[in-house]
């Protein structure tokens, strides 16, 4: 609760911030959808994810400032270790950025908690909590590149890294394809984890609202009986997005 709290605080501060800055233009999002899987970092974590979030972004003084919630719920009843049925998910984040022309930087924060009914939930599932470091750089051609680095304060994933490319492509003035490749990294295991591609289509069938269903394929590259990675398959996944910004 204690650290819930203090996410809250620094939730209030980013707002009040932007709240004593006239000039900032505030942007919001939320957005909801289903995946026939939830996966997570290359892992298949369970099936029929329901989701659901909120964000609001802006700059002050020529530093992004963003944070928002994330909502899931799945079922993990059909997996080799799973503890419960139904699980649901909370994400509480923050994050301060800044371009600096050649490359940009950002540093953010990410709380975890879990909740099931069973009833010994919270041994099972606790939360967890990272720091998260980044920098991405334009290659050209509108492809991106970035590196980012999840330090883990406390739980199990003990550092995790990702590489990724990204390119989006207008197809028309209202629909857009993207594609982003996702190279996962074991820092306190030095192992590879997943390649991760994912392809989706966003369609801006309204003013301000866009659908987005999507696919994505994971190519497991670690089977390590010490890591999160043990048994780890091949993955693919399919699902729709709804977002609506203002």
């Amino acid at each position: 609760m204690r650290n819930y709290s203090k996410t809250i605080g620094a939730l209030a501060a980013v707002t009040a911030l932007v709240a004593g800055n006239a000039s900032a233009e505030v942007e919001y999002e939320l957005h909801a959808g289903w995946s026939n899987e939830y996966l997570f970092r290359g892992l298949n974590l369970g099936q029929d994810l329901i989701e659901a979030g909120a964000d609001v972004k802006t700059e002050v003084y020529g530093v992004g400032l963003s944070a928002g919630a994330w909502y899931g719920s799945f079922d993990n009843s059909k997996l080799p270790t799973a503890l419960n049925q139904d699980v649901r998910q909370l994400d509480l984040f923050a994050q301060v950025a800044k371009d600096f022309g050649f490359i940009a930087g950002s540093i953010g924060y990410i709380y975890r908690n879990f909740e099931t009914d069973e009833f010994n939930a919270h041994v099972q599932n606790p939360p967890s909590q990272e720091v998260v470091f980044s920098v991405a750089h334009e290659l050209g051609y509108g492809v991106d590149l970035s590196l980012t680095y999840f330090w883990a304060i406390e739980g199990e994933n003990d550092g995790y890294t990702e590489l990724a490319l990204a390119k989006s492509f207008e197809l028309s003035p209202c629909v857009r394809l993207n594609c982003t490749s996702k190279l996962g990294y074991q820092v306190d295991e030095g192992q590879l984890a997943a390649l991760t591609t994912k392809v989706s289509l966003d369609w801006g069938f309204v003013a301000h609202a866009k659908l987005s269903p999507f696919v994505a394929y994971s190519i497991a590259l670690s089977d390590d009986n010490d890591t999160w990675y043990q048994g780890s398959k091949n993955q693919i996944v399919g699902g729709m997005m709804v977002s609506v910004g203002f």
